[in-house]
Formats: C-alpha cells, sequence, structure tokens
C-alpha cells in the first residue's frame, strides 16, 4: 500500500507540473505570447455568467485587486475590453475580444487532446471511477485549502 500511496503522489504532482510546463510551450508553439496566468485569466472571464471582476477574481481565487493589474495588462495588449454596466457605472465587466477567443481556441483544444488520450486508455466501466476519484480529490482541497 505504501507503494501505492507514493506512486500516486509523485504522479499527481508530475503530472500538474507538467500540464502547466507543456501546456505553456504549446501555447507559445502556437505563437501565444500569454503566460499560463493571463490565459487563465481568459479562461476564467469565458466562463464567467456575469462577468464581473468580483465574481473572475473569486472563480480564480485572487483578490480584485490582483485582478484589475492582470487585465489592465491585457486590456493593453488587446485581449480584453473593459465594458461599464449601462444602469449602474460602478460596476465593471469584462470582455473577450476576437484574439482572446483565439488564444482560448488553441487553449481548448490542449484541453481536448490531453482528455482524450486519457479516455482513449480507459475502459468504458473504469471512467466513473476516475471522475469520482478526482473529485474526491478537488473536494478535499476545496474543503482543506
Amino acid at each position: 500500500m505504501n507503494d501505492t500511496r507514493h506512486t500516486l503522489n509523485e504522479l499527481l504532482v508530475d503530472l500538474f507540473n507538467h500540464i502547466i510546463l507543456i501546456e505553456e510551450k504549446n501555447l507559445q508553439d502556437q505563437g501565444v505570447s500569454l503566460s499560463m496566468t493571463e490565459v487563465h485569466i481568459l479562461e476564467a472571464i469565458d466562463k464567467s455568467e456575469s462577468k464581473m471582476m468580483s465574481a473572475i477574481a473569486r472563480r480564480l481565487m485572487v483578490t480584485q485587486g490582483t485582478l484589475t493589474v492582470s487585465t489592465g495588462k491585457l486590456v493593453k495588449k488587446g485581449y480584453v475590453e473593459r465594458i461599464r454596466d449601462e444602469k449602474d457605472k460602478r460596476v465593471v465587466r469584462l470582455s473577450l475580444t476576437d484574439k482572446a477567443k483565439d488564444v482560448l481556441k488553441v487553449h481548448n483544444r490542449f484541453h481536448d487532446e490531453m482528455i482524450d488520450k486519457l479516455l482513449d486508455e480507459l475502459e468504458i466501466d473504469q471512467q466513473p471511477a476516475l471522475v469520482q476519484s478526482l473529485k474526491n480529490v478537488m473536494e478535499f482541497f476545496k474543503e482543506n485549502y
């Protein structure tokens, strides 16, 4: 059992580190000059329903101040636009430009290929166990950290 625990620990740590490094290299190879942090901000904006700074900051687990600085850089680079709410001028929503959407296509393709490879190696009856195990790990992190 100790071997299994050690192996799982090594695999999870190595997997996390490799995904970040390989994903960043893949983006660079595709001509994207953004950092992974910047790409993940674009992804968070894309997935946000409200597009409000506060919701996106929560999703990324950063302060609004940190997000403000980062989005300022993305605005200057032409990936994000700030849009003031018509009814409440204090509210700022973020919007992705076409340039950002092109980056997310590259980003999503990488993730699709990664998941395809994972699922190709699993029998259909093994998939629910893998998904549940990963959900359990994620729940552990959410509850404890």
